[in-house]
């Protein structure tokens, strides 16, 4: 038995590769060769690996930033996904190991790396190897089909709009966004970014329907106070996610939020979508409370573990565990 890992090109091979690796060991979370390329161009630098067992393409590393935290934070983003059937081999550790070290190239000190309750043997895998749980998302999902369309109702004095309707309110949703990301519940404070930055990530992706961008604006003053988005699964047309949805302090506790997100239910209902899902911070009590009510039901929590760059010892690359990547 022979594991080799090798870092990933830029060709559609590999990318293809990578794809079909990793939406096969992680179906609730897959990616496409299309998302890949927007990730290069939007946030350049990161780094992919293909791990061979005999010869035959079975584990797939990436490292890239986190795009919600400025280019300074100590931490990369990381994913380990190995294909079912060659778990239990090594595979995993290997494809850690070669992350780790290029984590280290690049300076940082820390890697973050998504698990799901739903697969409680590839949280086990990081535990052994020096990672802890940093952050807990509730996940939840709603079930369109046969679904009646819900009820929008904005607070008195608060009219909703779609960004296709209205693009020249895309800087306001920027403010809303530069106001609502670091007070969001979690252990680091999240940055929007400038503008530009923002537009490339939260607005014009084309897994972003203009028709699913609902946006709350006061109608005294015609300012944004809070929006709400919807996009795509890569590669899917009709299961997609909550992507944000934020209201200024101000105008929190009026119901904007849970207009603003029926908003989006009814625009994915219209637009025949089959699924929605999102996920919150398990100390995000108000929005999980908007999402029970609107029926939502629970789903696997969605962690975020976070351990050391450098391996904790020798031992930790070659001894698998049972059941882990």
């Amino acid at each position: 038995m022979t594991i080799e890992v090798r870092p990933a090109t830029t060709g559609d091979d590999d990318l293809a590769t990578i794809a079909r690796i990793i939406s096969t060991a992680r179906p609730d979370d897959p990616t496409t060769v299309d998302e890949m390329r927007w990730s290069d161009a939007t946030y350049p630098g990161g780094r992919r690996f293909i791990a061979t067992l005999d010869g035959g393409a079975v584990g797939v590393g990436t490292i890239g930033r986190i795009y919600v935290y400025p280019p300074t934070f100590d931490a990369l983003w990381g994913t380990v996904d190995v294909l079912p059937d060659a778990r239990r081999r090594g595979v995993g550790a290997a494809v850690l190991e070669a992350i780790r070290a290029a984590t280290v190239e690049v300076g940082k000190s820390a890697l973050h790396i998504p698990a799901s309750d739903g697969r409680p043997d590839g949280v086990a895998f990081l535990l052994h190897r020096g990672f802890t749980e940093y952050e807990r998302a509730a996940m939840v999902e709603l079930r369109l089909a046969g679904l009646a369309r819900p009820q929008i109702e904005p607070p008195a004095g608060v009219r909703l709009v779609t960004l296709d309707a209205r693009p020249d309110l895309v800087p306001g949703v920027h403010a809303v966004a530069q106001e609502t990301f670091d007070d969001i519940p979690g252990d680091d404070p999240m940055a929007a970014g400038d503008l530009a930055e923002f537009r490339a990530r939260d607005v014009d992706r084309d897994v972003i329907p203009r028709w699913g961008f609902l946006v709350a604006v006061d109608d005294a003053t015609d300012q944004v106070i809070g929006y709400a988005s919807l996009a795509f699964d890569p590669g899917s047309s009709t299961v997609a996610y909550h992507d944000m949805t934020a209201v200024r302090p101000a105008w929190r506790g009026r119901g904007v939020a849970t207009a603003l997100k029926a908003a989006t239910i009814a625009a994915a209902r219209d637009h025949g979508l089959e699924r929605l899902y999102t996920g919150n911070d398990i100390d995000n009590v108000p929005m999980r409370a908007v999402n029970a009510r609107l029926g939502y039901r629970p789903l696997p929590d969605w962690l975020t573990m976070r351990g050391p760059a450098i391996s904790p010892g020798p031992a930790d690359a070659i001894v698998p565990v049972s059941g882990g990547a």
